[in-house]
Parts: C-alpha cells; structure tokens; sequence
C-alpha cells in the first residue's frame, strides 16, 4: 500500500493505493497520471473554517446548480477545469449554493484512483 501524493497544478492531490512504486512503476516520481473519483464522492463546503481529515480540499467557483428532486448536480470551475459535485438537494438547499457561489470541494484520499497514461 502506498500514499501518493500528485501535483496538479500547484495543489497537490494524495490517494491510498494497493500498489507500490516497485510494484506499479507508473507511481514514481515524475510519472504521467490520470485522476479518477467519482461526483457523488465530492462534498461541498461553503465558509470553511478550521482543521478536517479530509486532506483532497481545494477552493473553487459554482458555475451551475442543477436541482433535480432528490439530488442536485453542482459545477464547479477549478482552476479553468470543471469539476462536478453530486449531492443532495435537501444539502444544497441547506448551504444555500447558488451560481458564483466561492465554495471548497472535497474528496477522501480513499475515493481518489490512479490511472497509468497512454
């Protein structure tokens, strides 16, 4: 079991994974990566403040909010990048997120998977 942590760009990403870089040679350093999670596994903060576990928790911009009975699909400009949240609309509700909204996104190292390139 390995913990690697990936740069992109300027923020660096960290998933648990089964393999090692002698296992896996991919995961060492310098290697050509693609990340992987799921948008029912990023959750949404909006004014956090203080420690958490969670360590994957970046800053972005809601660009649109798509309400849809019992689920809503937040998306979110990253650094240039869409990146898309799915949650529950009784929680969106609850954060009150709107379009412009300046929120932080995250995702549990667990949930987070590594893809060799090419």
């Amino acid at each position: 079991m390995s913990m690697v942590d990936v740069d992109v760009n300027g923020d660096v990403f960290c998933s648990i994974v089964l393999e090692t870089p002698v296992s896996a040679p991919y995961l060492k350093q310098g290697g050509d990566i693609t990340l992987l999670f799921k948008e029912t596994e990023v959750s949404i903060g909006k004014n956090l403040s203080g420690l958490i576990s969670l360590r994957n928790r970046f800053k972005a911009m809601i660009s649109r909010v798509e309400k849809s009975g019992l689920l809503t699909k937040i998306y979110l400009d990253y650094k240039g990048k869409a990146v898309i949240s799915i949650i529950s609309t009784r929680s969106s509700e609850k954060l009150g997120l709107i379009q412009g909204d300046d929120v932080e996104w995250l995702v549990k190292t667990n949930e987070v998977s590594l893809i060799k390139e090419g």
